[in-house]
């Protein structure tokens, strides 16, 4: 290959990678004498003058780590398909904390708290400007991962008086218009009632030992643990939500662990996008997919649920 042709190449490849780079804008969504949270938003390639749909994504990580560029391959795909997509940052209160079984029960609970509240506040601040990022607030998703899934699963059905902590204010009649999440739980199922029920997807492993895939306590703790929590996870939810007539659709990756948390946000995209596509067009659903992984359920698995 001639020199100057080379070096043309290694430029278009240069540009390319810095413009797909640099498809999304950070923005400061929250700060206080003690944080600062930023937000990665990806704006559809081709904009226009209409409401798109926004998603708001939270990543994994125990409430301990993790980083909002972990839902990029999420974001880019639906950015692609006309969705404004953001990924966030949010406080990781059990940052040298323990989030096991030996941890403090009242941590793990504030965590959560926190996480929930980081998301209202990223909430409030696409509704107050929703003109500028042209958003439909009627048509604002949540979706999130492992701990991220369990953040996304109480914002949904938590009371916002009662929980917020930073007093934002979200309009009095807002509701999500759906969820989806990875390998989450919710502390308690009566959360859910006819009144708040909201479309939701989920996919989780039905041999995850960290996060219940049915009913458990977290990490499958014993009952005299400090940190003990029980636990309502994916199948339960599900189940439930079919019980009150909502819509509902569960990806069981038969023989998954935890690892599988993120599975649709950074590898098959494509079940989000159609979930999104039948909740805006107000179609009814109650399915439940099993895909099988190729591995054994753990004899010591209390859940099996793959037939």
């Amino acid at each position: 290959m001639k020199r100057p042709v080379l070096i043309l190449l290694i430029f278009c490849i240069y540009e390319f990678s810095v413009v797909n780079a640099q498809k999304y804008t950070t923005i400061q969504y929250f700060t206080d004498d003690t944080s600062k949270l930023e937000l990665d938003i990806f704006i559809p390639d081709k904009p226009d003058k209409i409401n798109h749909p926004l998603v708001i994504y939270l990543h994994g990580g125990g409430f301990s780590n993790g980083d909002k560029a972990t839902g990029y391959n999420l974001c880019k795909f639906l950015a692609k398909k006309g969705i404004v997509a953001v990924t966030i940052n949010y406080t990781l209160y059990m940052k040298d904390k323990n989030f096991s079984c030996d941890g403090i029960l009242s941590d793990k609970i504030k965590a959560i708290q926190y996480g929930v509240n980081d998301l209202w506040l990223a909430t409030t601040f696409f509704i107050q400007n929703s003109g500028q990022y042209h958003i439909d607030t009627s048509q604002i998703f949540i979706a999130g991962s492992s701990a991220g899934a369990e953040t996304v699963l109480h914002a949904a059905f938590w009371d916002f008086e009662t929980m917020n902590i930073y007093k934002n204010k979200i309009p009095a009649n807002f509701k999500y218009a759906g969820l989806i999440e990875g390998s989450g739980a919710i502390m308690d199922l009566n959360l859910i009632t006819a009144k708040s029920l909201l479309p939701v997807l989920m996919f989780h492993g039905n041999d995850d030992q960290l996060v219940p895939y049915a009913t458990a306590a977290h990490h499958y703790c014993k009952t005299n643990a400090s940190g003990w929590l029980m636990l309502f996870g994916s199948y339960t939810i599900y189940n439930y939500i079919v019980s009150l007539n909502g819509n509902a659709h569960l990806i069981t990756y038969c023989g998954g662990g935890h690892e599988y948390s993120a599975e649709l946000f950074e590898t098959d995209q494509q079940p989000i996008l159609d979930f999104i596509h039948d909740v805006l067009a107000n179609k009814k659903f109650q399915m439940h997919t099993i895909i099988s992984t190729g591995k054994k359920t753990a004899a010591s698995s209390v859940y099996k649920f793959c037939d």
